[in-house]
């Protein structure tokens, strides 16, 4: 169990689409295997990047199976299994084992908001349905709820297997709490890119990245970096990668990460609707960030 968390930079991949809109298992497994060569050692499968939402779950399995027959052993396999629904939540983590998962993340509730305490039974219920080691997932800014330090100590205190959590709160304070309540061995990654220094500082394990998809190997050297107190080396590595973090969320996650990837040379298809493409200004904001690295063509 301590061989998923043990993962210092986890891409949360895209979900490439062909050109029926179906999605392309087998894309997602060249690309998968591109990032562990150049830096990723965990790879997220159906989280808010994969588009989880429009995914079906035989579709998040059939990804998640396909990724580990090329990357398994190279790299942890996490797949995405949580939703607002606890038992729809459940059901998917049960089948994540026999689909190659070696960990699974579920996303605090959504639209529903549960209070605290349906927090805590919904995890423990997840947590429940498998032997895997499973990460929370707190981003309040989609799901309307905040995950609370504390409720998030009860339920790693009452669920064996709750050993990570993915923090993209936005509250470095927040995360110190956590931190401080839980075990030295609970793993907390940061949910955004442009907080992974700090949030490592505070105790931080990784990152789980959506700017590893273009430069892995940067977003690797910067977690190392972070790792092995070369303060100096991180802070040149961040700021130099900070333009691409904004322009990586210039609009919602996942279209510009997209759009940057058909720049870089690695096309992954389409969006899911309600998901569409970029507007032209959003274009040219990811097409500026991409040539300010010399990014375009270098995954061709």
């Amino acid at each position: 169990m301590a061989g998923a968390t043990q993962a210092r930079v986890i891409t949360a991949l895209v979900t490439p689409f062909d050109e029926r809109g179906e999605i392309d298992c087998g894309r997602a497994a060249d690309l998968a295997s591109m990032l562990v060569d150049r830096g990723s050692d965990g790879i997220m499968v159906a989280g808010t990047t994969g588009e989880s939402p429009t995914l079906r779950p035989e579709e998040k399995l059939a990804l998640c199976a396909a990724v580990r027959q090329r990357v398994g052993g190279r790299a942890a396999v996490w797949l995405g299994t949580g939703s607002y629904d606890t038992a729809e939540s459940v059901r998917l983590t049960r089948a994540a084992a026999d689909a190659g998962a070696e960990g699974v993340m579920a996303v605090v509730p959504y639209y529903n908001r549960p209070p605290q305490p349906g927090l805590i039974a919904h995890f423990t219920a997840v947590a429940a349905a498998t032997p895997l080691p499973l990460m929370v997932y707190n981003i309040p800014s989609r799901t309307g709820s905040n995950l609370l330090p504390r409720t998030l100590a009860a339920i790693a205190a009452e669920a064996g297997n709750v050993v990570a959590v993915k923090e993209a709160s936005r509250d470095l304070e927040q995360v110190a709490e956590v931190r401080r309540l839980l075990p030295a061995g609970f793993a907390i990654y940061s949910g955004d890119d442009a907080l992974t220094p700090p949030v490592m500082a505070l105790g931080g394990a990784g990152v789980v990245s959506v700017a590893s998809h273009l430069v892995p190997e940067r977003i690797a050297g910067l977690v190392d970096a972070c790792l092995q107190g070369q303060a100096d080396l991180a802070l040149r590595l961040h700021t130099s990668l900070l333009p691409l973090y904004r322009a990586l969320f210039v609009t919602s996650n996942p279209i510009p990460v997209k759009y940057a990837l058909r720049l870089a040379g690695f096309p992954c298809g389409g969006f899911r609707s309600p998901l569409c493409e970029p507007s032209a200004e959003e274009a040219a904001a990811i097409a500026a960030a991409v040539d300010a690295l010399a990014l375009r063509g270098t995954l061709a």
